[in-house]
């Protein structure tokens, strides 16, 4: 196979994947601050570390990925401000920062499972407390210094701090509160004491004072000791790109007394825009993944509705996109029912899939291409009398990177409920076949009065629907 290549956010340009071990590919991504649900624009990046992850098992390298749970140090702000995300969320809801921790630690991972996201480690932080404090220990001496609230990383100390962001003021990577005594706007916490007279659920003893590590240097920490610096490929959202991913370098550089960023790539999905902006959880208003199952959409529509955007382009969230995801979803699931009692043949050729799968290769080869690889898979599934074995085993190695579970999927699993659907499905199939006999005897007004009985309880009667859905809970 040719090469794969991936658009690296530190030089800005595709480069083709050399593994640093042969036949090894070792993945970290950043992942989240298990205080609150994750909104469905969190999850976008979960879905493109995925598709990198399976791109990789594709191309037949041995995967090693990390999804890093963060579970202390995570401040209100990205900018490294305001108060710590678990200690906040302890206080609001009257419950401790632990339990905080694991339930939404559980929920995520749920979350992961629906959009079909393989199983990667999960560290938690809090589990490596030590170890930070062992770095930053290593570390103190020549690039960090000591303030009353803690122990501050000196960015002046390594070269070329920001270039990730393309910084070039101070100011570009100076959002951060003002600290007395800091020697420069961009100085970052490796260590935060407890203020006096504050007690938090979640601190430890440090040289540098009873206190928390800061937020950036669990990701140094856990990359090191689970995959080993140098590793092959960061991944994360654009927003970590401006301070965080800057800040995980200079710590790198300076434990490791090197220029080298630790990763050889790193890469960034953009935002999921809905009309109001950037979905955030700052507003207090975002979508979750189940309220799209609550209003009836089955999650992998969204993990399509991601897949039919590059991952480095901003993709706006709609009802009606995501509608139209779960009509392309629902094609994909009819296609392949078709096969379901073919026995795949892998290792066999047939010259009519030549074209749609040098389409697939050349798209997912050109930095994970997915807009084109699913029309590839769709022309797969279109060709007519070829063998179904042979067909099958192309729509599932197409699939296989894709993660859309095709093989896995029924007509029944993409029908689901709205959580404000009262009536059943029994009673639906009742008045549709009532409905179907009126029509038959060209009792049209009787026809319409149980369609307006079913679009009253919720339904939506789809007449003469190509795809052979009778109905949908709208």
């Amino acid at each position: 196979m040719t090469d794969l290549k991936l658009f690296n956010s530190l030089t800005r340009e595709l480069e083709p994947f050399r593994p640093i071990h042969e036949g090894k590919a070792k993945v970290y991504t950043c992942g989240p601050t298990v205080y609150n649900y994750q909104h469905i624009g969190n999850m976008r990046a979960y879905v493109f570390a995925d598709t990198l992850g399976r791109t990789l098992s594709w191309k037949g390298y041995d995967l090693t990925h990390v999804i890093n749970i963060t579970d202390v140090g995570h401040l209100t702000s990205d900018a490294d401000a305001g108060d710590d995300k678990m200690e906040k969320a302890a206080a609001q809801l009257g419950k401790s920062a632990w339990d905080i921790a694991r339930y939404y630690q559980q929920v995520f991972e749920t979350d992961l499972d629906r959009l079909n996201v393989r199983k990667p480690a999960h560290p938690r932080a809090t589990d490596y407390v030590e170890s930070m404090i062992a770095w930053g220990k290593a570390i103190e001496e020549k690039h960090c210094y000591l303030l009353d609230s803690g122990l501050y990383f000196d960015v002046s100390t390594v070269p070329e701090y920001g270039r990730l962001a393309r910084a070039v003021t101070e100011d570009g990577e100076g959002r951060i509160d003002e600290v007395s005594g800091k020697r420069n706007a961009a100085d970052f916490a490796i260590w935060r004491k407890t203020p006096p007279g504050e007690n938090r659920q979640m601190e430890w003893d440090s040289p540098w004072g009873r206190g928390a590590p800061g937020w950036h240097l669990e990701c140094s920490v856990m990359s090191a000791e689970l995959l080993g610096h140098p590793f092959d490929i960061h991944t994360g959202g654009i927003d970590h790109r401006e301070i965080h991913h800057p800040n995980e370098i200079a710590q790198n550089q300076a434990h490791n007394c090197s220029e080298h960023s630790a990763a050889n790539i790193w890469m960034h999905n953009n935002f999921l825009i809905d009309r109001r902006g950037k979905m955030s959880k700052s507003t207090g208003e975002f979508l979750t993944l189940q309220a799209l199952v609550d209003r009836g959409y089955h999650p992998l529509a969204y993990r399509l509705m991601c897949l039919q955007a590059h991952y480095r382009s901003e993709l706006e969230f709609s009802w009606e996109g995501l509608d139209a995801a779960l009509t392309r979803l629902k094609r994909m699931v009819m296609a392949v029912e078709r096969l379901a009692d073919a026995e795949p043949q892998p290792e066999a050729e047939h010259p009519k899939f030549a074209p749609a799968l040098d389409k697939f290769e050349a798209a997912i080869r050109d930095d994970l291409g997915t807009p084109i690889a699913l029309t590839a898979l769709e022309d797969v599934l279109a060709v007519k009398k070829v063998d179904a074995g042979i067909k099958r085993a192309v729509a599932e190695d197409m699939d296989a990177v894709l993660g859309l579970g095709l093989f896995d999927l029924t007509r029944a699993d993409l029908r689901i409920r709205p959580k404000t659907a009262t009536i059943t499905e029994a009673e639906i199939d009742d008045a549709l076949a009532r409905r179907k006999q009126a029509r038959a005897d060209k009792d049209f007004s009787a026809s319409d009065a149980i369609r307006d009985e079913l679009a009253e309880a919720g339904v939506v009667v789809m007449d003469g629907d190509p795809l052979g859905w009778e109905w949908k809970l709208g």
